[in-house]
């Protein structure tokens, strides 16, 4: 059982690693970092049967695009959605004069000023929109006595870094700003996103960090999509969910003429970022047949040795977004516990 961490103790590593470290030679740790993996990784088969039974994203690229952004909306006009809070979108400006969409959830009999989630949505950094998450907000809502406000910022490859991290940053001050209005405590504020929103979300938690206008509670992030170079181990693998062909697809998309130079700022890439400090407490998350497993372990790594209190969960045989594929599994209810067990320590 994983003790139970106040909101500002240190470093919590739960790895559900099914793998056993031993202290290895020189010459095996040598070999480890050139040597390529000649078995399949495993592949949790629940998971996997559940998979199998449903259509697959597939490669996403600029033959598919179109596809793949239709296909995203109407899975979410399938969604049942309670009764019990209420969702409204609001238009605000950004920073190029264009119009941002947030959408806020609240439970319809909340009577006081409320602790907030701040999300930016998944999606390779092309796809995606709030409505997706509105389930989830259904139960964090009702679960948690907490505000969700979902931002819809504009997707690559028609709008490029950094419009997408600017109308996040948009909008957060927004809700920063204009909050209590919408029932919300604004000293209480926490972000999170899924892989790419996962990714911006850790962005956006760099730049509240350096502009100093405000501050934010905590960062959940769930698989996050943070490391442009893909020269990692498992951003190799031929993975069942967000491949190699897709993730240099949204890449390339999201980074525009950036793409594979060496001046990538660490807002586009929170990987590249070499101060990790002074960042608030992390909940990170990834399978271990996540092709960004690599990437967020050693985010997750460099932020304990930043001093920054970061909890971070690996799922055996889990790949990149399997608790929503695979929700009725019981690694996906194990992730779903883990997070719920953050946020309450959070917002308690």
């Amino acid at each position: 059982m994983i003790p139970s961490l106040k909101r500002h103790e240190p470093l919590a590593f739960v790895l559900r690693y099914s793998v056993t470290a031993k202290i290895r030679s020189t010459k095996e740790a040598v070999c480890s970092t050139v040597c390529r993996m000649t078995t399949k990784p495993y592949y949790d088969p629940e998971v996997k049967a559940a998979l199998e039974k449903q259509e697959n994203l597939g490669t996403v690229n600029a033959e598919t695009i179109s596809g793949a952004r239709a296909s995203r909306l109407l899975r979410n006009e399938e969604v049942e959605l309670s009764d019990d809070v209420e969702r409204v979108d609001h238009l605000i400006t950004g920073a190029d004069g264009n119009e941002i969409r947030v959408r806020t959830h609240r439970c319809v009999d909340a009577d006081s000023l409320q602790p907030a989630l701040y999300w930016t949505h998944g999606g390779g950094y092309v796809l995606g929109s709030p409505e997706q998450d509105d389930d989830r907000f259904d139960r964090w809502c009702r679960r948690f006595d907490l505000v969700g406000a979902a931002v819809q910022y504009r997707l690559a490859p028609e709008h490029p870094y950094p419009a997408g991290l600017e109308d996040s940053y948009a909008g957060l001050k927004w809700l920063k700003d204009n909050g209590e209005s919408l029932g919300v405590d604004v000293t209480r504020i926490g972000i999170g996103g899924p892989s790419a929103g996962g990714g911006l979300a850790a962005a956006l938690a760099l730049l509240v960090r350096d502009r100093g206008e405000f501050e934010i509670d905590y960062q959940l992030l769930i698989y996050p999509m943070i490391d442009d170079s893909r020269a990692t181990e498992t951003a190799s693998w031929s993975v069942p969910i967000w491949n190699p062909e897709s993730n240099h697809f949204g890449w390339s998309s999201y980074l525009g003429s950036l793409f594979e130079s060496e001046d990538v700022p660490s807002y586009a890439a929170p990987s590249r970022e070499l101060d990790l400090s002074g960042l608030p407490p992390t909940f990170i998350m990834t399978g271990s047949l996540d092709g960004f497993a690599d990437e967020d372990i050693e985010y997750a790594k460099r932020l304990n040795h930043a001093g920054v209190s970061v909890e971070l969960h690996v799922y055996p045989g889990a790949p990149h977004g399997f608790d929503g594929f695979a929700g009725q599994t019981a690694v996906a209810r194990q992730a779903r516990s883990d997070i719920n067990a953050f946020l309450a320590r959070m917002v308690g």
